[in-house]
């Protein structure tokens, strides 16, 4: 089989699985992140236990990924280098949480829930996408004031 081909058939196998996850989790339901954090009210603490899951798989991945050259397909692996924590981080760790407490959804769970047809995720994802476009559109007019300032 192809390279490119197996990359592909390997990022939808995970990105399927990840999303069963999310669905077999309840994770695509808003309710669950908003009861989550609801801690004075009805608080549901499954959110804390999917999200401690994760911690643990992380951990576990990425001191199996420190100790490779190589992903499982071949590639180089590229981990992360910065540890600067800017303002820039602030500000968006700072809108992601906004905006998951006021929705319940963040990116992954939003599109699951998106292909199932919930109404509430498409306008989220209608949202994330115009952001995202605002997001490059403010970052290529700031480089290209500091190109000309230059």
């Amino acid at each position: 089989m192809e390279t490119n081909m197996r990359h592909r058939l390997s990022e939808f196998l995970v990105g399927l699985l990840f999303g069963l996850g999310l669905l077999l989790s309840g994770m695509t339901d808003p309710g669950k992140v908003l009861g989550f954090l609801d801690l004075f009210g009805n608080w549901d603490p499954s959110l804390a236990l999917v999200m401690g899951g994760a911690i643990g798989v992380g951990v576990f991945a990425f001191a199996l990924a420190k100790k490779r050259t190589l992903s499982f397909l071949g590639d180089a692996m590229r981990m992360p280098t910065s540890s600067q924590i800017d303002r820039r981080l602030i500000v968006g760790a700072l809108m992601f949480g906004a905006g998951w407490g006021l929705a319940g959804f963040c990116p992954g769970p939003a599109l699951v829930s998106l292909a199932t047809g919930q109404p509430k995720a498409a306008a989220f994802v209608a949202f994330m996408v115009a952001g995202m476009v605002i997001f490059e559109v403010l970052e290529r007019r700031d480089q290209w004031f500091q190109a000309k300032s230059d």
